[in-house]
């Protein structure tokens, strides 16, 4: 199963978005979604399921959290984690491995379900892609207009019977450094 993930689209809905995210089956927003037209334009590319960010207002709908189920794999939705993206670095499988565990790891994990399999959040704008103990965390980085100095991108979900692999995708003329293809092997 092949997922679209946004966020931070800020009412803009970019015009990329219908080819890069074609033939994917449901698309995930994180959150600052700012507008229901981009709802609706993403809609149109396959179902989609968001979250509020903190720029959303109550019209929309949207619940601050979401659990989903796709194929088997859970998936929590939120637009800000209680982390900084510098933690989430320094958490990570690749920057603990053979180093003693921080016990701050523990208790950010703690406060996701034991079942969860990926976190999708947004709010940074800073694409992020990597796993902490068993558990993909994804921000797509920004998909709206240009702010700060960050990369324009959104990703790509695949779930496999063997395992779930992330990517992040540019969407900028020039492309630009971003994170390689994470995997999470599933354990049956």
């Amino acid at each position: 199963m092949r997922i679209g993930v946004v966020s931070d689209t800020h009412g803009y809905f970019d015009p990329r978005l219908p080819e890069v995210l074609a033939g994917v089956e449901t698309i995930l927003h994180a959150g600052d979604v700012d507008s229901p037209d981009i709802l609706e334009e993403l809609g149109q590319i396959a179902p989609v399921h968001a979250v509020r960010g903190n720029v959303d207002g109550n019209e929309l709908g949207l619940p601050l959290t979401r659990t989903l189920h796709f194929e088997g794999v859970h998936i929590e939705m939120q637009h800000i984690l209680p982390a900084q993206p510098s933690e989430l670095n320094a958490w990570s499988d690749k920057a603990c491995a053979g180093k003693p565990i921080p016990k701050q790891r523990g208790i950010f994990l703690a406060t996701f379900d034991p079942a969860t399999k990926v976190v999708i959040f947004g709010h940074s704008h800073q694409p992020c892609l990597l796993t902490i103990s068993e558990k993909l965390f994804f921000n797509p980085g920004s998909a709206g207009k240009r702010r700060f100095s960050l990369p324009r991108c959104c990703g790509l979900l695949e779930i496999t019977p063997n395992d779930i692999r992330g990517k992040l995708i540019s969407l900028e003329i020039h492309g630009g450094i971003l994170p390689g293809e994470v995997r999470l092997a599933l354990t049956k």
